[in-house]
């Protein structure tokens, strides 16, 4: 059973930085890339920042320059560096893995952690 932990999120004021990490156990298959989502009160779940297997990286426009994506394939773990935080990033960051093994598609989601920016 997949199952994906995220940590580091927290209270930060504008202009601050945060680390998230997100651990991924009881994987049996071959990873094809890991990412985060975030989800705003009222707003739909938007994608942030995902890394394919051999380092691919892809942003959102609102968070390219700021926002950093990294990945340790060995410890089946990826990270999210945020730097200068604005209000706007306030949001439930989730993270986000997609896999297979033959005649199988994996698409976990982790519980979330809650990031708050001041302003």
């Amino acid at each position: 059973q997949v199952q994906l932990v995220e940590s580091g999120g927290g209270l930060v004021q504008a202009g601050g930085s945060l680390r998230l990490s997100c651990a991924a156990s009881g994987i049996t298959f071959s990873i094809n890339a890991m990412g985060w989502y975030r989800q705003a009160p009222g707003k739909q779940r938007e994608l942030v920042a995902t890394i394919s297997s051999d380092g691919e990286t892809n942003y959102a426009d609102s968070v390219k320059g700021r926002f950093t994506i990294s990945r340790d394939n060995a410890k089946n773990t990826v990270y999210l560096q945020m730097n200068s935080l604005k209000p706007e990033d306030t949001a439930v960051y989730h993270c986000n893995l997609k896999g297979a093994r033959p005649g199988f598609q994996y698409d976990s989601w982790g519980p979330g952690t809650q990031v708050t920016v001041a302003s």
